[in-house]
């Protein structure tokens, strides 16, 4: 059919949106800020059981390897449960979606914190059951937000939302880690997170609407765009390389992120007892919280600096550089590969030549979560996003943070059976093992390279869709091979009935 050529699509403005959407500026920033709270929450819950990890390990007498299994249950109940609420928030009112899930989730992680000492298996099988109201949050929440605003207002209040992400992590560990200190009991760490997954569920459904799908893209005369079928979504995502490429580079920013989430404050108290600057973590003592505090901490810090940091400079460079977003994103994780390296390797010396190195590197890491976020929403027509999204989550956490933790645990363990049980033995087999994370990011860093070779084109082609310029392609399964003068050829189904 050619190529066809049409001029960017005229941003609305600020009246402009509000006729489509049929929500105030106002509604349309109360809705974030509320989507943000959730996902700040979201993360919350997920890290705070990092951040009283070594009682966990004490109280359930298990070692490294079950320790990873905690999150990696988690993680995979997640990613196989995001395809389902991808399909559902493409089509159905996301709004419900995520209020049943969340609700869902905060009774589960409440009865995680009753689990008996001789039922670790429970507290697994809790873990998993808190992926149903992450998942239904997750694959839908941007989506949202991508149906309020286009352009610029749209990577500033993803940056905005995805602030939420490391913010919430660090909350979790000093979430944790205090509660613990006040209440004599890590239990009560999980008892926190419900409570206000409560609260979140009553400001969604009062406060959050749906907005039509993909209103705010399309030209006013071009026709709204219908949901296609759910393998005809699979299909069109497994041909745009970016997406593809994208989510790569992201599994391996996921990989990392998880690693570290679990592992590192448990590595920096085992890199204290070896310099002696705090007594070893002994059965029937409470283990020491205060780098579970400080880690998070340098999270929040990190998170905020970095995902702002990202924005700002690919917001910059894409004045001249159409390709920005991806190159920015393999800067981050490039940079980032060497300084974790370095963290790890100081350990034994330094424990400040840690802390900052891991800061550095943590910033640098941060600087892709909003913006793989808007890669995703640009490149993906509407009616596909939450799909995408799912897509996306199974992706990053089959390859990333589903095996992670475990697998850093497990070659922890293993190179602790070769060595004598020492403090030190335990330190230098964990510091191996998470050295594996630099050359994870490193790769990563090339699958964002790669994203830039085919980020223009394919973001062209999504904006001919949602404007019509650019129908579908007829999919090969309304077609079928029927014989004609000694040749087979494709014809459609309708022309053979008739």
């Amino acid at each position: 059919m050619g190529n066809p050529k049409s001029e960017d699509p005229e941003v609305p403005d600020q009246e402009g949106l509000q006729r489509i959407t049929g929500l105030s500026s106002g509604r349309s920033a109360l809705i974030v800020a509320v989507l943000c709270y959730i996902n700040l929450l979201n993360y919350m819950d997920r890290f705070t059981v990092a951040g009283v990890l070594p009682d966990i390990e004490q109280f359930f007498d298990i070692g490294d390897g079950s320790s990873g299994l905690i999150q990696t249950v988690f993680i995979s109940s997640y990613m196989v449960l995001a395809p389902v609420f991808g399909y559902l928030g493409d089509r159905y009112n996301r709004k419900y979606l995520m209020c049943g899930g969340i609700a869902f989730w905060s009774l589960v992680t409440l009865g995680s914190s009753f689990i008996p000492r001789e039922r670790f298996w429970l507290l697994l099988l809790t873990r998993g059951l808190v992926g149903v109201g992450e998942a239904s949050y997750s694959t839908i929440a941007p989506t949202l937000i991508a149906d309020l605003f286009v352009a610029d207002q749209r990577s500033r209040m993803l940056s905005v939302f995805y602030f939420a992400i490391p913010v919430g992590s660090g909350l979790g560990y000093i979430a944790g880690s205090k509660v613990k200190d006040v209440a004599g009991d890590w239990h009560w760490a999980l008892r926190v997170t419900p409570g206000l997954g409560v609260l979140a569920v009553a400001l969604l459904f009062l406060v959050v609407r749906e907005p039509p799908r993909g209103a705010v893209e399309r030209h006013s005369d071009s026709p709204p765009l219908n949901p296609t079928s759910w393998w005809a979504d699979l299909r069109a995502l497994a041909r745009n390389p970016s997406f593809i490429l994208s989510s790569l580079g992201f599994t391996a920013v996921a990989f990392v992120t998880g690693s570290l989430a679990l592992w590192a404050p448990a590595f920096l108290l085992r890199s204290r007892v070896v310099l002696g600057e705090t007594p070893p973590c002994l059965p029937g003592d409470s283990c020491s919280s205060s780098d579970s505090l400080i880690f998070g901490l340098i999270t929040c810090l990190t998170g905020v600096l970095g995902v702002g940091l990202g924005v700002e400079i690919s917001r910059r460079l894409r004045r001249s550089n159409p390709r920005a977003d991806p190159l920015v994103c393999a800067a981050g994780l490039l940079g980032s590969a060497p300084f974790l390296f370095l963290s790890l390797a100081c350990a034994r010396g330094s424990i400040v030549a840690t802390y900052i190195f891991i800061f550095i590197g943590e910033t640098l890491l941060s600087m892709n979560w909003a913006i793989v976020a808007d890669i995703l929403l640009y490149v993906v027509i509407p009616t596909r996003r939450s799909t995408a999204e799912a897509f996306q989550i199974v992706l990053s956490h089959l390859l990333g943070d589903a095996g992670s933790p475990y697998l850093i645990g497990s070659i922890s363990d293993r190179l602790r059976r070769d060595w004598p049980p020492s403090f030190l033995s335990e330190f230098r087999a964990l510091q191996f093992s998470l050295m594996l994370c630099a050359f994870v990011g490193a790769l990563g860093g090339a699958a964002f390279l790669g994203t830039a070779i085919f980020i223009e084109s394919d973001r062209r082609q999504a904006q001919l869709h949602v404007q019509g310029l650019l129908p579908e392609t007829e999919s090969t399964d309304d077609r079928i091979v029927v014989p004609q003068r000694g040749r087979s050829t494709r014809v459609p189904v309708s022309s053979v009935l008739i």
